[in-house]
């Protein structure tokens, strides 16, 4: 879903605009970003959003129709044109191939042609942009326990990475009973992700937007529902529909995951890119990350995308070492996050973000770190790998009952 095709739709008449919305909304690799009733309005709309896909009616005003596909193809010849009319009169077919339409489809449309007519696109799009679009980076947030911080640092990472000019970033709150990304950004969100699942089959890119709150640093965000019983009504295939139009419209979307690890959870992590697993260095944390990565064993998907993050390095003087948190987990570390309790007492108490409330504290500056190396062309921040090749595989040892 994530390579599905952006489609803006023009068609002044209301039934066979309706018609097609419906159609495209049972087509898998097509996603309907906005729809237009007035011909002189959508050559602005095209131009701003840019969408893979115009298709217009034309049956309205056949002159104005034919006007605007020249307009679309010599202003926005990026996006490729498809018509649908009731006329079967061939001399206006040719003017609207002419004025550069690739298909011309008959209304009533019929559903499989227009899926037909969409994979046609599809295939002569690498031709026509000479490029590959940039994927969304989804980035799911998973605590080995509770009170690690996933919270603390799904947020700050997510206003880190909106620094950037060329980022667009969400953050997801998927901690559906007790999730509280609002607060930390001192937020009250109109809607929830309650109220978007609601309306799902009717979403789009702008109404997506509109039901999202923006915060000051550019992050937005879609928090849990308020009332405990609709997180009950949010279903896994409805998650997804959800997701994969937030990964049409960011360029990053940050998933903060529950600690209960259920069916929502799992499914948000097989959309993501890479799953950050926190951890501190402390014995409990350690035992439950093992917990997760031997579950994760019987998944290569879900097992290639983990990335070790610890938490509140630092903390006290009694926190097992780096190497021995390496050699337990048998796995390296990514990232550190370092202690910094009074800060981080100051950014919850106040809902601001490390950027905003104190820029140039090294944790701060931490986050800056984590976000750069969450970019395709990093290399990331692995700590050094452990010098000793005689170490032991560490989580079966760790963890008893387990048979070597």
């Amino acid at each position: 879903m994530s390579n599905s095709l952006r489609i803006a739709l023009v068609d002044p008449n209301d039934q066979t605009r309706n018609d097609l919305k419906q159609i495209l909304s049972g087509i898998g690799d097509a996603w309907l970003e906005s729809d237009c009733s007035r011909y002189e309005f959508f050559v602005g709309l095209v131009n701003q959003s840019r969408p893979d896909i115009a298709i217009v009616g034309i049956d309205s005003d056949a002159e104005k129709a034919i006007y605007l596909i020249q307009q679309i193809n010599r202003e926005s010849p990026e996006t490729s044109i498809l018509v649908a009319s009731a006329k079967t009169d061939g001399q206006l077919i040719l003017r609207t191939i002419r004025a550069g339409a690739l298909e011309y489809l008959p209304v009533p449309v019929d559903p499989e042609e227009l899926s037909t007519a969409i994979k046609r696109v599809r295939r002569q799009r690498p031709a026509i942009e000479g490029e590959e679009s940039k994927e969304c980076e989804v980035i799911a947030i998973a605590g080995a326990n509770g009170g690690v911080g996933t919270t603390s640092v799904a947020v700050n990472l997510g206003c880190a990475l909106a620094q950037e000019p060329d980022h667009s970033v969400a953050l997801l709150d998927l901690d559906l009973a007790l999730g509280d990304a609002d607060v930390f950004l001192d937020l009250v969100p109109e809607y929830t992700l309650a109220d978007v699942v609601q309306n799902v089959n009717r979403l789009d890119i702008q109404l997506l937007r509109k039901s999202m709150t923006k915060h000051e640093t550019g992050l937005f965000l879609l928090p849990r529902p308020v009332d405990l019983l609709e997180a009950e009504m949010i279903a896994e295939d409805s998650l997804i529909k959800v997701i994969d139009l937030m990964k049409l419209s960011f360029t990053h979307l940050i998933i903060d995951l529950s600690k209960s690890y259920n069916a929502l959870d799992k499914a948000a992590m097989e959309a993501a890119s890479r799953i950050l697993l926190l951890s501190q260095l402390d014995l409990p944390c350690l035992r439950n990350a093992v917990r997760v990565l031997m579950n994760f064993e019987d998944s290569d998907d879900l097992k290639s995308k983990v990335e070790i993050v610890v938490n509140r390095t630092g903390f006290e003087a009694g926190q097992i070492s780096l190497r021995k948190a390496r050699e337990t987990l048998n796995h390296e570390i990514f990232a550190q996050i370092p202690n910094d309790f009074r800060t981080m007492v100051d950014v919850r108490n106040n809902g601001v973000p490390l950027v905003t409330q104190s820029p140039k504290s090294a944790i701060a500056q931490s986050f800056r770190r984590l976000a750069k190396s969450l970019e395709p062309s990093s290399d990331g921040l692995v700590i050094a790998p452990i010098d000793d090749d005689q170490h032991v595989k560490g989580w079966k040892k760790f963890w008893p009952g387990i048979q070597h």
